[in-house]
């Protein structure tokens, strides 16, 4: 049940986000299994005042184009799912709409399954 918050600068297409969220989504449902339609994700553009990074930080030289994404899942995937998701993810964003992997920052936040609720006032998993 992951719930995934993308962060980019404006002036991009609606094509090109379109394909960040799907290609987002491929990732994790082959690297996690995260099932059918279990889609919740946002996009959020930012104009370039409001969006900062560190340009060569640790040694990887981003772009503008660089792309946040936070993903909140179940504290219950292991370390390998977590490293194959991304590069997967950093795979499928290169192929759609052509991400440079160094423009790819993913963090991952885990939380208890009792943490969720899904709508009607109901923890579904807890």
């Amino acid at each position: 049940m992951p719930f995934v918050q993308i962060s980019m600068r404006s002036g991009k297409s609606e094509e090109y986000r379109r394909a960040i969220l799907d290609s987002f989504y491929r990732a994790m449902r082959e690297a996690l299994g995260v099932p059918e339609d279990d889609q919740f994700m946002t996009l959020t553009e930012h104009d370039p005042a409001n969006f900062r990074y560190g340009a060569s930080y640790l040694g990887v030289m981003r772009s503008d184009d660089l792309v946040y994404i936070q993903i909140t899942v179940f504290n219950t995937r292991t370390t390998e799912q977590k490293k194959a998701l991304f590069r997967r993810a950093v795979e499928l964003l290169g192929d759609a709409p052509g991400v440079r992997p160094e423009d790819v920052f993913i963090n991952i936040l885990e939380a208890p399954k009792e943490n969720w609720s899904l709508g009607m006032g109901v923890a579904q998993f807890g």
